[in-house]
């Protein structure tokens, strides 16, 4: 599976509207193939809008994307200041993106890898990834395969900002988490997002 991440940069303020017209035009788009997820950033940058749409692969996102061009894009496109995508190649362990109630809160951990070490990224994290679901869930773990590359994308559930503390506190303190990839990462970034009330993951 492979998925796609579009982030939009909007105007300030722009962001309740967006989601309005977004959430109005999806119904016939869904009809071609389903929305991932659908967030608005509330800590880190601001007035971004992220939708994720999985594939199975390249060619499946090529014939979606052709097939849905008569009812979408929905006409935003005065809101709209930046876009980004990426293609997401998922990790073994990455759920599907299924319908399904998490929390109110996820976080987005991107890290830039050095090059040439993605699989003993995977590796690591396969190794430590079931004690940590224990204490999370995880929404989306993957690698960048078109886009910004060496990334390192995963994405938790929490219920509030205080869940996430706690939890993480946990994790480092019963030595679940993290994985040994220590100097493997080059950056790292994180921000807090909310889901839509269309979007799948909630």
């Amino acid at each position: 599976m492979i998925f796609e991440m579009r982030t939009y940069r909007l105007q300030p303020g722009s962001v309740p509207e967006v989601e309005k017209q977004f959430g109005e035009a999806l119904t016939e788009r869904v009809k071609v193939s389903p929305l991932g997820a659908f967030f608005h950033t509330e800590v880190g940058p601001l007035n971004h809008i992220i939708h994720i749409w999985p594939y199975d692969d390249l060619q499946h996102r090529t014939r979606v994307r052709s097939q849905s061009i008569a009812n979408w894009p929905p006409k935003i496109q005065e809101f709209i200041v930046e876009m980004e995508s990426k293609i997401v190649v998922a990790a073994p362990f990455c759920p599907a993106f299924t319908s399904r109630q998490h929390g109110n809160l996820y976080e987005i951990r991107t890290y830039t890898m050095l090059p040439g070490v993605t699989q003993q990224v995977v590796e690591r994290w396969a190794e430590r990834i079931e004690g940590r679901v224990k204490l999370s869930p995880l929404a989306a773990a993957g690698h960048t395969e078109l886009g910004p590359l060496n990334q390192w994308i995963h994405i938790w559930a929490y219920k509030d900002a205080a869940e996430r503390f706690r939890i993480r506190d946990e994790a480092r303190a019963a030595g679940a988490w993290p994985p040994n990839t220590r100097g493997m990462f080059i950056k790292q970034e994180n921000m807090l997002v909310v889901p839509s009330s269309f979007s799948p993951l909630r």
